[in-house]
């Protein structure tokens, strides 16, 4: 069973269930066990075509006539081995990586490690490695069973919120005297701010005005506007981490700032549906760049070696892990319905920043 989304329009859904497959000679079926779903997810389908996250889990072609292309949105969570023809793993492994949404998936599995196994199934070969490889649960030094939650949910986005600052070290802040960073209510954008603060930089956080309450209590952010308050912005050197996507605020951001915004990246597109400036080419300032976190990874780990990033990864991991549980709340969903509905809930923008939702299409009945 797979919860697909239209790719024309994202607030289309379907339930689809197609029968097992027969497992080929390699091939593993993993039962997906349970996922986060998150505005990141959005991002995903947002990005579908243009970061190929589309073709991680593709959907069957349309039918003769039909014009409606769909697909299956990738999520993070983690999935219990049910069946296997491969040497690499054995029945009962748990695992931690990406799946589709949906209630299993079979994988073809190599380079298989102690740490975990690679999906070298064909039509992911040319995909990024980092969304390919699947962690064994027992060897993870990330992983704690009671908090397999803040894992699926959180640790994704640690993870790009870690590389995103990575490379403002990396450049030395290009020289930027203030981090702006918009959704700042969202998972990605707060631990952007809890690394980039830990190093002595300003933050400034931009949200929506009915969340700069929740914002300014997180205390990660020196600042926090609302996004009718761009023009209240520092006009200094400064860095634009965009999360929110919102091409308004993409637009009156760098006409505040002009030729002192010394770099402009973009992270997601939780405001997926904002309208057009004219295209950022003809924004004043710096042209946006799209952040890809699996090109800074490949960098890290060649200079630092995989275990070197993983260690540094894993501290600064467990320091956020234990600080949000000071605020977060974790609700569960359960069954493709109201998993479904969920996932409306985020695309409309209804979120309650302080809860995490994890899901599972596994129903069990008494």
């Amino acid at each position: 069973m797979d919860i697909e989304v239209a790719h024309g329009d994202l607030s289309r859904v379907r339930i689809v269930e197609d029968p097992p497959t027969q497992l080929l000679a390699g091939h593993v079926r993993v039962r997906v066990d349970t996922f986060a779903l998150s505005s990141n997810n959005i991002s995903y389908a947002v990005f579908g075509d243009m970061m190929r996250y589309w073709h991680f889990f593709p959907a069957a072609a349309p039918d003769a006539g039909e014009s409606t292309v769909w697909g299956r949105i990738p999520v993070w969570g983690f999935g219990d081995v049910v069946e296997t023809r491969s040497a690499d793993l054995a029945v009962g492994e748990r695992l931690f990586g990406y799946f589709p949404m949906g209630s299993d998936l079979v994988i073809e599995c190599g380079r298989g490690d102690d740490a975990g196994v690679t999906d070298v199934s064909a039509h992911r070969s040319a995909l990024a490695s980092a969304y390919n490889r699947y962690v064994r649960c027992e060897t993870d030094r990330s992983y704690h069973r009671d908090r397999e939650d803040h894992q699926a949910l959180l640790f994704p986005l640690f993870f790009t919120s870690f590389v995103v600052d990575d490379v403002l070290l990396d450049n030395s802040d290009f020289g930027a005297e203030q981090i702006i960073v918009s959704s700042a209510s969202s998972k990605t954008s707060i631990g952007v701010a809890f690394q980039v603060r830990q190093r002595g930089c300003h933050v400034v956080g931009l949200t929506s005005p009915t969340n700069v309450a929740f914002v300014e209590s997180l205390g990660v952010f020196d600042e926090v506007l609302g996004y009718d308050s761009v023009a209240s912005i520092a006009t200094v050197p400064s860095v634009y981490v965009d999360v929110a996507g919102d091409r308004v605020v993409r637009y009156n951001v760098h006409s505040q700032l002009g030729g002192l915004l010394a770099h402009s990246m973009i992270i997601g597109g939780t405001h997926w549906d904002s309208p057009d400036h004219g295209g950022d080419a003809k924004l004043p300032g710096p042209t946006p760049t799209f952040f890809f976190a699996p090109s800074q990874i490949s960098k890290r780990s060649k200079q630092w070696g995989r275990s070197g990033l993983d260690e540094r990864v894993g501290e600064a991991w467990d320091r956020f892990a234990e600080w949000v549980d000071g605020w977060i709340e974790f609700r569960h969903a359960v069954g493709a319905g109201v998993v479904s509905a969920v996932y409306l809930d985020l695309l409309a923008g209804h979120v309650d920043p302080r809860i995490g939702h994890m899901c599972s299409l596994q129903v069990t009945t008494a």
